[in-house]
């Protein structure tokens, strides 16, 4: 995939309306001392003129224990993050109606660059946070729902707005960050140790102001897969020790034998950041580079009476169960990928009454590649043979224009349209390799690839009709196609592998907007939304046909657009120093693309689970909201941020499993909460404590995962952290952290981390 061209050339050019000063931080804050940011700056009160919206600003991220950017993010109201462990690169996120590993339905951009990954689901569909530092954001800004006509169906969930900020004078900024969590959990403990080192330098001179930055993350973290084996009873005596006994979340005997092993992780992110301006014209350049790498050695807790380790076993009994695993779940994994992204942000002012905006982006993945073992390089039966896992042509490309009237043919009436254009290719090729070690690539063992394009026009009114009342009414059209698709099949004959081509597909859809304000009074609002959305499929659920160790995958070319139709119904009241608001929503969703699995019985791939994207006919999910954010809480130096929601998700209709109607959505607690609250002791010392609470729910459609602190579960989980800091002079300052303080240790499928303490301190000159 080549670099456009046109990123380079553009970046000399100029456009955008009057920069907007960033609002002021508290002085203990470690942010830009004199920043622009680029996009539209919000107040923290605003409520949002089509689509509920939550904003949060320096001021308010004094209690979190910021590494990365997620941590940034999952305080907001209706939100989790899945994310692991520190450095995880699947840090999924779900956004209202739609679960953590309904990737596709949420949108993340910074300074106007997609960090969505729009190639591929569940898991493997995580937005790109490490992209963007957390050094470096000025703001955040979260959309709720699909209300806005700027925005596809995938912000069915919703968006989240990220905005860096640019020096306006000469600065260094340096930031070091140790932290270390205690881990224990069936046959693994251990501590685990991290940091995080960041440094940037930024200036202007004359009208071009320039940035560059650097951040290095390493961590160690706990172990994300725990093995078992199925047990049988026997009567015979011990020939093995070590394996601990348990069940599943479905309450099925387990004998836990292994873990995946500790998560050793190193990602590298450098940026460069360019902006330009004259007169009523800027523009802003934007190029991230990110260099990551990961490795995990399992561990076998089994061992023979002589006290060696097994890596294998057939018929082994322990306690008077007898047990079998097979080597090739202890393989060892290494992953390699480099990614880099271009954007261009083009601003101005037409006219006093016109003004517009262009955005360029590109996305490579030059480079990414899992080397798998076929043994454990400790058995005695490993050899250099494994496979390995490559992406080949990989990436997107994505362009849009957007003009804005004001006062267009009525007093205040705001007239926004433009047209936008996304294009998404994916290959992964999986390999035989006689020598994994070296990247040695032998025959294939699976391929899948394709490309989807959407194009799309929108146009939006905004009108205040008068004091009292406001109106928006929007219309989003996209064309949707699908290209050249392909996935690999074996002959059941002669046992070769093939291509098989998968058939185009192109759809058309219309999505209306509408909201309706309504204001009684001075301090009150009241909005109620409507929108139509359609959720296109990415090229992962159409064509992924994959088969590596226990994994199956089969591809479904001929899904067809989830169909969403997503009612919002908010109640605003400002209070002093902030804002109370309720918001009552329902997303129906028909159509609704899952992963859905099978488990094969008999045969080589006995107990395999085989994983197919298809839809389920109806979905529906209703939910509460409530929101209290104040500055000076009962006493000036309080400042509190609490969100609670409460969702009922249900699948309404589902033909080809009846029996699941009624069933709670997967991956979707009735009640999520968090809080952020500081206190200032002085200008230069403030203390904090920030909680997140989920309640527990299902991972399966089925609904039969019932047993909870079990590895797969879906547990339940209160995680409390504290944090403070304190200037030590004009140019240094020290912060020192703990999350998850009562050391819980709970499962989102994989474990979340047990207590971690950070240390921390920031310099700038």
């Amino acid at each position: 995939m080549r670099i456009s061209a046109v990123l380079v050339v553009a970046v000399m050019v100029a456009a955008a309306t009057p920069v907007v000063k960033a609002e002021p931080t508290l002085p203990s804050e470690p942010t830009l001392e004199e920043v622009h940011v680029w996009g539209q700056a919000r107040s923290s009160h605003e409520a949002g003129y089509t689509t509920p919206t939550s904003v949060l600003l320096p001021e308010d991220m004094h209690s979190i224990n910021a590494t990365t950017t997620e941590d940034l993010v999952k305080y907001e109201p209706s939100l989790v993050i899945r994310r692991r462990f520190i450095g995880d690169a699947n840090g999924t996120m779900g956004m209202r109606g739609s679960n953590m590993f309904q990737t596709s339905r949420s949108m993340v951009f910074a300074d106007g660059v997609p960090l969505h990954y729009l190639l591929q689901s569940r898991w493997s569909g995580a937005p790109r946070w490490t992209m963007v530092s957390a050094s470096e954001i000025e703001r955040v800004e979260v959309l709720y729902g699909p209300f806005s006509a700027e925005y596809s169906g995938n912000a069915m969930g919703g968006v989240v707005l990220i905005e860096t900020g640019i020096p306006q004078q000469r600065e260094f900024y340096a930031e070091g960050t140790f932290f270390n969590q205690d881990f224990s959990a069936y046959g693994f403990d251990d501590h685990l140790n991290g940091y995080k080192g960041f440094v940037s330098f930024g200036d202007k001179v004359g009208d071009l102001s320039y940035y560059l930055s650097y951040n290095r993350l390493q961590s160690d973290a706990q172990p994300q897969i725990f093995l078992g084996a199925d047990p049988t009873p026997v009567t015979h005596a011990d020939t093995v020790s070590g394996g601990i006994y348990g069940v599943d979340p479905r309450a099925r005997e387990q004998l836990w034998y292994g873990d995946s092993g500790v998560v050793d992780t190193t990602t590298d992110n450098i940026k460069l950041k360019l902006a330009y301006d004259f007169g009523h014209w800027q523009a802003l350049f934007n190029a991230g580079f990110e260099d990551r790498r990961s490795n995990t050695l399992p561990n076998s807790y089994i061992s023979d009476a002589q006290g060696n380790t097994l890596w294998s076993g057939t018929d082994l009994v322990q306690a008077g169960y007898q047990f079998s695993f097979d080597p090739s779940s202890l393989s060892a994994t290494e992953l390699d990928r480099d990614s880099l992204s271009l954007g261009l942000r083009v601003k101005g002012e037409l006219s006093e009454r016109a003004r517009v905006e262009f955005n360029i982006n590109q996305f490579d993945i030059l480079k990414d590649v899992e080397r798998s073992s076929r043994f454990h390089p400790r058995s005695p039966e490993h050899t250099t043979e494994g496979q390995i896992s490559a992406f080949d042509d990989s990436g997107w490309q994505t362009a849009e224009a957007k003009l804005t009237l004001t006062d267009f043919a009525l007093s205040g009436l705001e007239l926004i349209s433009g047209a936008r254009h996304e294009n998404y290719e994916l290959n992964l090729d999986v390999f035989e390799s006689p020598n994994y070690l070296l990247g040695e690539r032998g025959a294939y063992a699976s391929r899948f690839g394709g490309k989807t394009r959407l194009n799309a026009l929108f146009l939006q009114a905004n009108w205040p009709i008068n004091p009292l009342w406001d109106l928006s009414l929007g219309w989003r059209y996209e064309q949707f196609q699908s290209r050249n698709g392909y996935y690999s099949e074996h002959d059941p004959n002669s046992g070769a592998l093939e291509l098989v081509a998968a058939p185009n597909a192109d759809e058309h859809q219309s999505s209306p907007k509408l909201s309706l304000g309504y204001r009684p009074a001075d301090s009150w609002l009241i909005r109620y939304s409507v929108a139509r959305a359609y959720r296109f499929p990415i090229v992962e659920e159409l064509y992924r046909q994959y088969q590596a160790y226990n994994r199956i995958n089969e591809a479904n070319p001929d899904l067809q657009p989830e169909r969403g139709l997503h009612h919002n119904l908010m109640l605003d009241k400002t209070i002093e120093g902030g804002y109370l608001r309720l918001n009552l929503f329902q997303d129906t969703v028909d159509n609704a693309i899952e992963s859905q699995s099978t488990t094969i019985v008999g045969g080589p791939n006995d107990g395999v689970s085989v994983n197919t994207f298809v839809p389920l006919d109806g979905s529906r999910v209703r939910g509460v909201e409530f929101i209290a954010n104040q500055y000076g809480l009962f006493i000036p130096s309080l400042d509190v941020r609490f969100n609670v929601t409460y969702t009922k998700a249900e699948i309404t209709e589902n033909a080809s499993n009846p029996e699941w109607k009624g069933n709670v959505y997967p991956r979707m607690p009735k009640w999520r909460a968090n809080l952020l609250a500081t206190y200032h002791l002085t200008d230069d010392w403030n203390l904090g404590v920030n909680l997140q609470h989920a309640t527990r729910s299902y991972a399966r459609i089925q609904n039969d995962d019932t047993i909870p602190r079990v590895y797969g579960a879906q547990d339940a989980y209160t995680r409390i952290g504290l944090r403070t800091n304190y200037q030590l002079s004009d140019n240094l300052r020290a912060s020192l952290g703990i999350d998850n303080l009562r050391n819980e240790i709970a499962y989102v499928a994989h474990p979340w981390p047990g207590r971690t303490v950070y240390l921390s301190l920031a310099y700038r000159h």
